[in-house]
């Protein structure tokens, strides 16, 4: 798939999220080494802690589908919702606990995951790696000392 295709999937997965109380929908498009494809989108909670960000449950549909050692790039859109689909024009990268998550995937690959960022209206892009969006961060080998 090309970087447009992977963000036209990413801004439809955002138009399924759950965001009644933010109004900021994002979608996630994750695909893997042989091509498969998954999103997944943001879903809010009237108790906020317990609301999740598109990238968990679209990490949870890859690890179901081909498992996270298989992923090789994560797409993320997001924005407010217009009369003509998903708008805004910052982009949106995921955030710190997303990352992590990423960061876990990339550790199982042993691959620095590409990471495509878009804006609502999909006409900003910015593309990135994990290890340069969390240069410093945590993985199995932090816990070695664990014995």
């Amino acid at each position: 798939m090309n970087d447009d295709e992977l963000i036209a999937s990413a801004r439809a997965a955002a138009l399924k999220a759950y965001a009644p109380y933010s109004r900021f929908h994002v979608g996630c498009a994750i695909e893997s080494v042989d091509g498969e494809v998954v999103t997944g989108a943001n879903m809010e909670n009237a108790c906020y802690r317990l609301g999740i960000c598109a990238e968990q449950s679209a990490l949870t549909a890859a690890q179901h589908a081909f498992g996270l050692q298989k992923i090789m790039r994560v797409v993320v859109a997001g924005g407010g919702l217009g009369v003509d689909g998903l708008q805004g024009e910052h982009t949106v990268t995921p955030c710190g606990g997303c990352r992590q998550s990423i960061l876990e995937a990339a550790h199982l690959s042993g691959t620095d995951i590409e990471i495509l960022c878009a804006s609502g209206d999909g006409q900003e892009v910015e593309q990135h790696s994990i290890h340069s969006l969390l240069p410093s961060g945590f993985g199995p080998n932090n816990l070695e000392d664990a014995g």
